[in-house]
């Protein structure tokens, strides 16, 4: 089991500062608003809202009764209703109505629309068409940062991935400019910033457009260096029944202040079981210490040692339980067959088999977004799907989930995760020429050769240039991994991560041209405040890389980073407009009726 410890590993900066400030401006808002009052607060900001001020601190200002925003009437009898919201046309226009219907009731209240992260010009648009503008007061609470963790800071913006990706709306990336610009304000200039893609260039563009702005800090800085990259809620799990013994569910908050989970977290699952129980083997030595103790030594135990042992004894009991039930699905049949099919994909391996494979869970109705999660990754490693099998495979989807999710694939389509190989058609006429001439194990082959004729792989080439994919013969040891790839069972490296590794070793994107080429380029390297002598100077600052994700980021990639951090002796920070994983992707790109 790897220490979370690292030896000579520099310090992270206080993130509990971005919290204090972020309540303070809350409380400011609140108080604007004086006398007792109602709280109307979006659902997706409670969770959020609970870490930087409780309950017991909104009461301190006279925040009367919480509420959850339902879009329905209210039923408030409170004079004063305040509302903290996202800048969603859906919310202001429930807001409108409600402030129309108490005129229409001849009652008089007073309303403040706080926004958060910032207000936009369309939401005052609708409180002037709905006739209401002059009726309430607007304000914005610049709630840019949540810090998750010691090395992960979330802008808790889910819906970025789809807005900006898929409807072109780009309205969130003056908030990751933002976001950016708080933590240079606070924490001093970045010595050198590297990025790639459309959307991460803006965003450096709006940052510096801020810098230019506003003052130039000349404190030392806390950063080295800062990556911006686009990506293809809360850390917080609910435990059901199956993992806590009882007829009830719990939610716990993942992060380093559960001392069993920070020593887990960035291992393979595999090892996880063993540490458990030589933990619970630990934590019964402990207990059994009491027998034999005087009653001055039983005291100094119960006030010193027995909270605490009672405390890591819940959480192991917990995580124990969670390992247990993953255990049981990691075990099925249907697991292991779809982790195979996976590795198979990745390798590019038994294609035609992986198909099959396809084709048997959608028809069983196994589970919407993994069939779906499958699709994508068939095409994403194959650069398309051949015209018979995308017709095949999507006229079985169909059949199988529901017409309704036309629209789905037209969305996956329009961002190239689920695309028909357009220059393979004419191969596909001299494929069923052949076919009739061979056994169909040979049909296979065949059509797994004219496949990869037909148009090459982006990914097998990025695979290859930058060896995102172990060798399939090689032994790997997940008790000590060797590169990133553990993350994946030994099977892939984040492509994300390695791109991160291999401009840290190349301090910039010299000899990436290639790679660079086949990602859409935009790519670009920037120095920051600081001068050449503090860049060379190895302080602690010096060390800590700022990577930034824009449109999500997953656990797996934050291991990854973890891990090269180690290898490098240095410290990741990562900063994601939302922690997430291929199912939430997936998720946000389904009809919003499906």
């Amino acid at each position: 089991m790897a220490h979370t410890e690292w030896r000579d590993a520099p310090e992270l900066p206080d993130f509990s500062l971005l919290k204090r400030l972020a309540r303070d401006q809350l409380i400011f808002l609140l108080e604007q608003l004086p006398g007792k009052k109602d709280l109307f607060i979006d659902a997706d900001l409670m969770s959020p809202l609970d870490r930087i001020a409780n309950v017991t601190i909104l009461k301190q200002h006279e925040v009367d009764k919480l509420y959850k925003v339902e879009l329905k009437p209210i039923v408030s009898s409170s004079d004063q209703l305040c509302f903290l919201i996202r800048p969603r046309i859906q919310t202001v226009k429930w807001i409108s109505d409600l402030v129309n219907a108490d005129k229409v009731a001849g009652r008089f209240r007073r309303y403040k629309i706080i926004f958060t992260p910032q207000k936009f010009y369309a939401c005052e648009t609708v409180l002037e068409e709905q006739g209401v503008y002059g009726d309430v007061t607007t304000d914005e609470w610049n709630f840019y940062i949540l810090p998750l963790d010691d090395d992960i800071l979330s802008l808790e913006l889910p819906e970025f991935f789809r807005d900006n990706f898929l409807e072109g709306d780009q309205r969130w990336v003056t908030t990751a400019g933002s976001a950016l610009h708080l933590l240079q304000s606070v924490y001093g200039s970045f010595s050198k910033v590297y990025g790639i893609g459309r959307c991460a260039k803006m965003v450096y563009e709006s940052w510096r457009e801020l810098m230019e702005e506003g003052e130039q800090r000349t404190r030392q800085p806390e950063f080295a260096k800062v990556f911006l990259l686009f990506k293809t809620c809360l850390c917080s799990v609910e435990f059901g029944p199956d993992v806590t013994s009882s007829d009830k569910s719990i939610k716990v908050m993942l992060n380093s202040q559960d001392k069993v989970f920070s020593e887990i977290r960035n291992e393979h699952f595999s090892n996880v079981f063993g540490f458990l129980s030589q933990k619970a083997k630990n934590l019964q030595t402990a207990y059994d210490k009491r027998r034999g103790m005087d009653i001055q030594q039983m005291k100094a135990f119960v006030s010193d040692e027995l909270k605490g042992l009672k405390q890591e004894h819940r959480l192991l009991s917990l995580h124990i339980g969670a390992s247990e039930s993953m255990m049981k699905k990691k075990t099925k049949q249907d697991f292991q067959e779809l982790l195979k099919t996976e590795h198979s994909l990745l390798e590019g391996f038994e294609i035609r088999e992986c198909i099959t494979y396809i084709e048997e869970h959608i028809n069983r109705q196994v589970s919407m977004i993994d069939s779906l999660r499958l699709l994508c990754l068939l095409s994403i490693t194959e650069n398309g799907l051949l015209s018979k099998d995308y017709r095949s495979l999507k006229a079985q989807y169909l059949q199988s989930y529901g017409i309704k999710h036309l629209l789905t694939f037209a969305n996956l389509r329009q961002l190239g995760l689920l695309e028909e190989q357009q220059a393979g058609e004419t191969l596909t006429v001299m494929e069923s020429k052949v076919g009739k001439l061979v056994n169909d194990k040979t049909v296979g082959k065949l059509t797994d050769a004219f496949s990869s004729l037909a148009k090459k792989s982006n990914f097998r080439a990025l695979s290859k240039r930058l060896a995102l994919v172990p060798k399939s013969g090689e032994e790997y040891d997940l008790r000590v991994p060797r590169d990133m790839a553990y993350v994946f069972s030994g099977a892939y490296i984040p492509l994300s991560c390695k791109l991160i590794e291999q401009v840290l070793e190349r301090d910039g994107w010299t000899g990436l041209e290639e790679v660079t080429r086949m990602l859409n380029g935009q790519e670009f390297a920037v120095t920051g405040g600081s001068s050449s002598s503090e860049a060379r100077n190895k302080t602690d600052a010096q060390r800590i890389v700022l990577v930034m994700f824009l449109g999500g980021c997953t656990f797996s990639e934050i291991s990854a980073l973890r891990f090269l951090g180690k290898e490098r002796g240095c410290r990741f920070i990562v900063v994601t407009t939302a922690i997430t994983n291929s199912a939430r992707l997936l998720e946000a790109l389904l009809d919003n009726h499906a």
